[in-house]
């Protein structure tokens, strides 16, 4: 296999927000460098869909899901390209694909402009330092205005974005741009947009030009002294020299260079290929850094260079049709088929089975592969995240950031002789997607899914159902309650049980009330028994048995929390005293008392930010109020509020589809949990009948 030449290599991703054409901008960058022969929509009347979007539930929805990688070539450059998805709840896809790229390009849609997931997108490029690019797409569609896209990237996004094109025609006259760089006006023709005519900037469009590019200039000049000396001395800048420093000032994070077009109808996405080689990083420009574990995690740098000991990252995991494919990002040295490696996280050593570079679902082998490369391996019994070493040397990568999940679905097989696919499912799931949760909730008995939104857990009910064959039944998942008493009450119980030999006597007095709301902890024992009253050796059973009961309220049959049982007074029998006859006393304390004590239930309040543009303030605060929440505040900033309120956890469910819909799909909201609070009396008394029709089904 031929060298690679780092220089020439690029590794970037796609992103943006839904429905901004990132996976449409894919399928035209594969066809101009020759990947694919025919250029296929993602919701195309031809039923074959995009080549990114090879899974069969992406072509259904039109929407992508998992990012998908591939390579492709244009001019001399190898471009290693991964297509995320926009949705909100496949953060993590974006998060991974970040993780490991060199450079970025940032689409935006001409007509919407700065979204929410654009937001989202660009604080996740800030996180991982990742240089960026802007494409401005769908120029051609009605309301399309680059100028204020601009506008927008500077003042929501605080990045220096600056044009280096000026559109030619907008909406239906969209034929191509004015490149500021070069001078030169560029319009796209034929059916596919491969007939590119060159021309020079017309003279009604040449003083707007030149305006523009000395603003480019001025951009620029920032970054490079000679470009900055000829600026501030009015002398011409030239071609190359406007074009290093802008290079200069992507790749220090300062300059976001903004290119326009219409990937939908083949416009602009040539020379955004060009800018890519021009403008974003080889692996050589990119400092990246591994922890070496022999030193205490002492941070060192790592190059591409091919000789140095191997270090490279499993970044995304997926169950393919031949067993578990493993992407990797190469950092430093080289890895070939046959290859011994380690995963420097377990200490496991494998040998490399199969490596392959791939293109969506379609894979081509190779024989080895060296640092800056994207490669993939199967065989690979690994989680996301792990590093990988030849021994040489024991290092780690850092991990990447994982967000909470914010809903939860109680999920079961249908059919019971399924139970064991779908146990296969979920353990496949949980270990490609670390924001996919699974636990078994012991109070309902239930297995509960955890996940970014109501969509991504969607997805993997319908995959269940495909990939796995179980049909499964959803349902609201059982909120946590929680049971409590609100005045202090006092006990004096006899245990007395005779049946022939020794028999069983205890005998507790003291009082329930409830623990201040500051006080650490649900549950306090006090014990204030003196003269011997009750021995000290019966006094911890006495504990284990409030305890216990205390597991198990009485009006819903969940926990009873935030209670301090004094004891301070008893009896006992010399005889027929025992650990167990005080357990069973105390117990029953416990079940007389609490009645008594004007028990009440308690839900889960979520501590819960939205935000959403500006106009949509009202409807976001409609629909939190509708659902007892308490609004806490309000800030708004640049077009955007964020509402922070209090919402209980049960009335959280379905709320992702009506904000999306109240929103036109800006909005998005985060939540975790805060307190325990009362219910309103209407409910807990709906809560009250429902658990007790539960009761006298089950003693049916």
């Amino acid at each position: 296999m031929a060298k690679l030449d780092l220089e020439k290599v690029r590794n970037i991703g796609i992103s943006a927000h839904i429905d901004s054409g990132k996976t449409t901008l894919t399928e035209r960058i594969l066809f101009y460098t020759g990947r694919i022969h025919a250029i296929h929509e993602v919701r195309g009347k031809d039923g074959v869909g995009a080549k990114m979007d090879s899974m069969d539930l992406e072509r259904e929805k039109g929407i992508t899901i998992q990012s998908a990688a591939t390579f492709c070539t244009w001019k001399d450059t190898q471009i290693n390209i991964i297509d995320t998805p926009g949705h909100v709840d496949f953060t993590v896809e974006v998060e991974r694909a970040l993780r490991v790229l060199d450079g970025a390009i940032l689409v935006l849609s001409g007509v919407e402009g700065v979204q929410s997931q654009s937001i989202t997108v660009d604080r996740q490029m800030r996180r991982y330092g990742v240089p960026r690019l802007a494409f401005i797409n769908k120029l051609d569609r009605s309301g399309a205005n680059p100028h204020r896209v601009v506008e927008q990237l500077r003042e929501k996004l605080r990045l220096n974005a600056i044009m280096t094109q000026l559109p030619v025609g907008l909406e239906e006259a969209h034929e191509g741009v004015i490149d500021l760089i070069e001078m030169k006006q560029i319009i796209f023709k034929g059916d596919n947009g491969e007939d590119i005519q060159i021309s020079d900037v017309p003279e009604d469009r040449m003083e707007e030009a030149k305006a523009a590019r000395l603003e480019l200039c001025g951009a620029a000049a920032d970054y490079d002294d000679e470009v900055g000396e000829k600026f501030l001395m009015e002398e011409e800048i030239g071609v190359e020299e406007l074009k290093r420093a802008v290079r200069k000032g992507v790749i220090g994070l300062k300059l976001v260079p903004v290119f326009m077009g219409s990937a939908f109808k083949n416009k602009g996405v040539q020379v955004l290929l060009d800018a890519v080689d021009s403008y974003l990083p080889s692996p050589n420009d990119i400092e990246n850094k591994a922890l070496d574990l022999d030193k205490n995690e002492e941070e060192f740098p790592l190059t591409s260079d091919p000789e140095k000991p191997l270090v490279m990252l499993a970044f995304k995991l997926e169950d393919g049709r031949y067993g578990q494919l493993t992407y990797m990002r190469i950092y430093q040295g080289t890895v070939s088929k046959g290859d011994t490696i380690i995963n420097t996280s377990t200490g496991r050593k494998l040998k490399v089975p199969r490596l392959v570079r791939l293109h969506s679902d379609e894979m081509e082998d190779v024989q080895s592969a060296s640092g800056g490369d994207i490669i993939a391996m199967f065989g690979v019994d690994c989680s996301s995240g792990d590093t990988f070493t030849d021994g040489k040397i024991n290092a780690s990568m850092t991990s990447m950031h994982v967000p909470d999940a914010v809903i939860s679905l109680a999920i079961a097989p249908k059919d019971k002789s399924a139970v064991t696919n779908f146990s296969k499912a979920l353990n496949k799931f949980t270990k490609e997607d670390p924001t996919f949760r699974v636990h078994r909730d012991e109070e309902s008995g239930e297995t509960i899914i955890s996940g970014m939104g109501e969509l991504h857990l969607e997805v993997y009910v319908e995959r269940m159902s495909r990939e796995f064959g179980v049909t499964v039944t959803t349902g609201k998942p059982q909120v946590a309650y929680r049971e409590t008493i609100t005045q202090k009450t006092d006990f004096m119980v006899t245990h007395k049980k005779q049946t022939g030999g020794s028999g069983q006597f205890a005998k507790i007095g003291g009082y329930i009330e409830p623990l201040e709301e500051d006080f650490e902890g649900n549950y306090e024992f006090v014990n204030k028994i003196v003269g011997g009253t009750i021995p000290r050796e019966f006094i911890p059973a006495c504990d284990k048995g409030f305890q216990e009961q205390l597991q198990k309220g009485i009006l819903v049959g969940f926990p009873l929390i935030g209670v301090r049982v004094e004891i301070n007074d008893g009896g006992f029998h010399a005889v027929d005293s025992s650990e167990m006859a005080f357990k069973i006393c105390a117990m029953a304390a416990i079940r007389e008392t609490v009645p008594n004590a004007n028990p009440s239930v308690l839900e889960p309040i979520m501590k819960v930010e939205v935000s959403a543009p500006e106009e949509f303030q009202g409807t976001v605060m409609g629909q939190i109020n509708q659902r007892r929440g308490m609004i806490a505040g309000t800030t708004t900033n640049e077009g955007y509020t964020v509402i922070e309120a209090e919402v209980p956890l049960t009335e959280m469910f379905g709320y992702s589809t009506d904000l999306r819909s109240g929103t036109q799909g800006k909005g998005e909201f985060t939540m975790e949990f805060s307190r325990y609070m009362q219910v309103p009396k209407q409910i807990q008394e709906d809560l009250i009948k429902e658990y007790q029709k539960k009761r006298a089904e089950e003693n049916k």
